[in-house]
């Protein structure tokens, strides 16, 4: 719970610079229209199912399916690394190296921090004028695994940054490109890439039909758990789709998450100063807020600040007694985070429960507006964090009970937007690069379902599936739009690496 003053420049040995002018001014952008709306309470329960359908089919005429293939670079497109340059004016000025030199690792790593470019591009494509929450940035990356509070390990999205209502199309093509580039990364042929994002398309399709005729509550309480995961897995393998050696890496990605709890990370990451526990330095990946802070700075001020501040995140919580009313705080430390988020300011929050063996890692980390608030309006909520907070209880199956929001001024005199979460829950990832062909596609599958699902709780999901139908046309649509975008995504690339190579950006490689 820190704000970011002046910061201690430091660098770890081996990493590579090139050095690179100060930014331009923030670029100007006029959303395409009016800020996008969910469906009322009032319409969800006045509408009948016939009345929803035709919505669907009406948004047919108005965006035939088969139009989603079509993209080209608008003759204005904004010049993507112009747009890279635009997002570091607001960030801190020393990581926005790390973020250019963890982007420049690969064609898909840059993906991954380009959502802003994407969604300028995505503002000039058709879509069906249904709405939908999005979660803003739906590459195959940002699903993964976290506890439920019931402490059911749930497979979900786990990244709503950039949640926003807008068109549901936007988080479909957003993952469906990011499987194509992530598979030209990995080497597979082109009718394997195909198949890849195909897969996950058609479940995307299947899952909304499927939610489309579920009752409301079991719309709401659908989900998809580890063990949902591993028996799928093992389906795969017994169908021959799957080797062995891939069911034993499921299990072993599920196994590692459940080891991934406050206890070990204490024992990483915190150490004793003069008798006082202390979140350890690993530079700059890691800053204590002692090195961050004013020189002149008195522990106790910074300690009084802190307190302020989780009084004012606890307010976002429950009403009813929450645990973090047994937690007291003790330190706090600026950590780098991501690939897209780097710079932005980010702090992991050290509280001790009934002693040491009860610790909890909570991490506060800056809220911006979302990138999609440029081409769609800005958010209903004025609190950035709260945008997040709100996007993600809406679209995901089980949120974290510490998940809240604050605003507060930092020690530069800035104010901004947090939310709040904790650090490590049986949190798990798949290492996509470790991915062949039978488990991309299982990957594909699981992410477009757990989309489909997400969207449906926060859309009219009878009006998304009658508008996708029972054929393929959308998913061939938007397979062709993939690999255009891929294309693209490469040549944004190159052009990126060619700044860096000029001196235009600055990176720093190796962290």
């Amino acid at each position: 719970m820190a704000g970011d003053g002046s910061s201690r420049k430091t660098s770890r040995a081996g990493a590579v610079r090139a050095k690179a002018p100060a930014a331009a001014a923030p670029l100007v952008f006029t959303p395409r229209a009016k800020r996008s709306v969910l469906p009322s309470a009032e319409q969800m329960r006045r509408s009948t199912r016939e009345e929803r359908l035709l919505v669907g089919r009406a948004a047919r005429q108005r965006a035939p399916r088969e139009v989603h293939a079509d993209w080209r670079p608008a003759a204005d497109r904004p010049d993507p690394v112009a747009l890279i340059e635009d997002q570091a004016l607001t960030r801190v000025k020393e990581l926005v190296p790390i973020r250019h030199g963890r982007m420049a690792a690969s064609p898909f790593a840059f993906y991954r921090g380009g959502a802003l470019i994407m969604a300028a591009d995505l503002a000039s494509t058709p879509d069906s004028g249904i709405a939908a929450q999005l979660c803003g940035d739906a590459h195959l990356s940002n699903f993964g695994l976290f506890a439920s509070p019931e402490r059911t390990m749930l497979f979900d999205i786990n990244d709503f940054d950039e949640t926003l209502p807008g068109p549901w199309e936007w988080d479909v093509k957003r993952l469906a490109a990011s499987l194509e580039v992530a598979g030209r990364d990995l080497g597979l042929s082109t009718a394997d890439r195909r198949d890849v994002v195909l897969a996950s398309l058609r479940e995307y399709r299947r899952a909304m039909r499927q939610a489309s005729e579920m009752g409301v509550l079991e719309t709401w309480y659908s989900h998809l758990t580890a063990d949902d995961v591993l028996r799928i897995v093992e389906e795969e393998a017994v169908a021959g789709r799957l080797t062995r050696d891939e069911v034993k890496r499921a299990n072993k990605v599920i196994d590692k998450a459940r080891t991934r709890v406050h206890r070990r990370s204490f024992e990483r990451l915190v150490h004793v100063v003069n008798g006082q526990l202390r979140i350890a330095p690993d530079p700059p990946l890691i800053v204590p807020i002692d090195d961050l802070v004013a020189p002149d700075a008195r522990r106790e001020d910074t300690e009084d600040q802190a307190q302020l501040l989780v009084e004012a995140y606890r307010a976002t919580l429950s009403d009813a007694r929450h645990p973090l009313e047994e937690f007291r705080y003790v330190d706090s430390a600026r950590k780098v985070v991501g690939v897209g988020s780097v710079g932005t300011r980010c702090y992991i929050d050290l509280f001790i429960g009934r002693d040491m063996g009860n610790p909890l890692f909570l991490q506060s980390k800056e809220a911006p507006p979302s990138v999609l608030e440029r081409f769609l309006g800005a958010s209903e909520f004025s609190n950035a964090g709260r945008r997040v907070v709100a996007g993600q209880r809406l679209m995901q199956a089980a949120s974290d009970i510490f998940l809240g929001w604050m605003r507060y001024k930092d020690h530069d005199g800035e104010t901004r937007d947090y939310y709040v979460r904790q650090l490590h829950d049986w949190k798990g990832a798949v290492a996509i690069e470790n991915l062949r062909v039978g488990g991309a596609t299982v990957y594909a599958r699981l992410c477009g379902s757990t989309l489909a699902r997400a969207h449906a709780r926060a859309c009219d999901r009878v009006a998304v599936a009658s508008y996708l139908g029972k054929g393929d046309a959308f998913d061939q649509a938007v397979a062709d739009f993939s690999r255009t975008y891929a294309d693209q995504n490469e040549r944004d690339y190159e052009a990126f690496m060619k700044a860096i190579a000029s001196g235009r950006l600055e990176a720093e490689t190796g962290l």
